[in-house]
C-alpha cells in the first residue's frame, strides 16, 4: 500500500515550482548587494536586496520541507512544512487586517522611507534608477508634491546650494512625448522655484504615493484577485500536507497491525 500519487506529486510539484522561485529571489538580492555600495543606505530594514535575501532564505527552507517530505513520504517534515505554512498564512492575514485599520501609518511609514530613498538618489545607481522607473511609470514626481526632492542636497532648493542642480528635479518627472527618443535631462533644471501651476507644463507636480495609492484603488479587483489567489493556493497546499500525512500515518499503523496479529 501507498500513498495517492496525484496527492503527493501535486504537493511535490507546487512547492518545488515555489522552491526554484526562492532561488532566484536569493540570486538576484545577493547580485543586487554585491553590486550596490555599501554606504547606499543606513539600514538593513531599508535595503530591498535584503529583504528579497531574507524572504527568499525563508520561502527556500519551508517549501524545501515540503519538496523532501512528499517526495519521500516523511511525515514529520510533512507536519513541520505544515505548521510552517499555517504560521504564514496567519501572519499574512494579521498583516492585511493591521495594515487596512492603520492605514494612516502604513502611508507614513511608506512616505518616511520614500523621502529617504529621494535624499540618497544619487548615491546608489539601483535606487535611481528604480525611482526614475516609478516617476515615469505612475507620471508622478517626488513623494507627495516635486518640491520633496529639496530632500535630496543636490537637488536642494535653497540660495547656499552650490550644485548645479539646485532646485531642479531629476528628468523623470519631465513631461514626455510619446514619440520622443531623446530626452533633455536638464529638463526638471529651476522647476522647483516655479508655483505648481506654472511648473505642470514642465513636469509632473503630482507625488508618487498618491499616485500609487489611486492606482492601488482603481486596480482593487485585480489586487485582490492575487492575493485571493495566493491565500487559496497556500490553503490548497497545507490541505494536501494534511491529507498526505493522514494517508503516511494510516499506512503505518496498518501495517503495525499486520505484523502484531499474524496471518492463521
Amino acid at each position: 500500500m501507498r500513498t495517492n500519487q496525484a496527492v503527493k506529486y501535486t504537493l511535490f510539484v507546487s512547492c518545488y515550482l515555489f522552491w526554484v522561485g526562492s532561488g532566484l529571489m536569493i540570486a538576484v538580492g545577493v547580485y543586487a548587494r554585491m553590486s550596490k555600495e555599501a554606504s547606499a543606505v543606513d539600514s538593513l530594514i531599508t535595503d530591498p536586496s535584503i529583504i528579497i535575501i531574507t524572504v527568499g532564505i525563508l520561502t527556500f527552507a519551508v517549501t524545501f520541507l515540503g519538496c523532501m517530505g512528499a517526495l519521500r513520504d516523511l511525515h514529520i517534515l510533512l507536519k513541520i512544512f505544515a505548521w510552517l505554512m499555517l504560521l504564514i498564512l496567519v501572519l499574512q492575514i494579521v498583516a492585511a487586517v493591521l495594515g487596512f485599520f492603520f492605514s494612516g501609518l502604513v502611508l507614513e511609514k511608506a512616505s518616511y522611507l520614500m523621502g529617504k530613498a529621494i535624499s540618497r538618489y544619487r548615491e546608489d545607481l539601483d535606487l535611481q534608477n528604480f525611482i526614475d522607473f516609478i516617476q515615469k511609470k505612475f507620471e508622478c514626481c517626488g513623494v507627495r508634491s516635486y518640491t520633496d526632492w529639496s530632500q535630496n542636497i543636490y537637488f536642494e532648493c535653497r540660495d547656499s546650494n552650490p550644485s548645479l542642480e539646485r532646485c531642479a528635479v531629476p528628468y523623470s518627472c519631465c513631461l514626455q512625448e510619446k514619440k520622443q527618443t531623446i530626452f533633455n535631462t536638464m529638463c526638471g533644471y529651476e522647476t522647483q522655484s516655479l508655483k505648481s501651476w506654472q511648473a505642470e507644463d514642465k513636469i509632473y507636480v503630482r507625488g508618487c504615493l498618491d499616485k500609487i495609492v489611486t492606482w492601488g484603488k482603481a486596480n482593487l479587483l485585480l489586487l485582490a484577485g492575487i492575493a485571493m489567489g495566493l491565500f487559496v493556493l497556500e490553503v490548497l497546499v497545507i490541505f494536501l500536507a494534511k491529507m498526505l500525512i493522514y494517508q503516511i500515518n494510516f499506512i503505518v499503523l496498518k501495517r503495525r497491525l499486520t505484523i502484531a496479529v499474524p496471518s492463521p
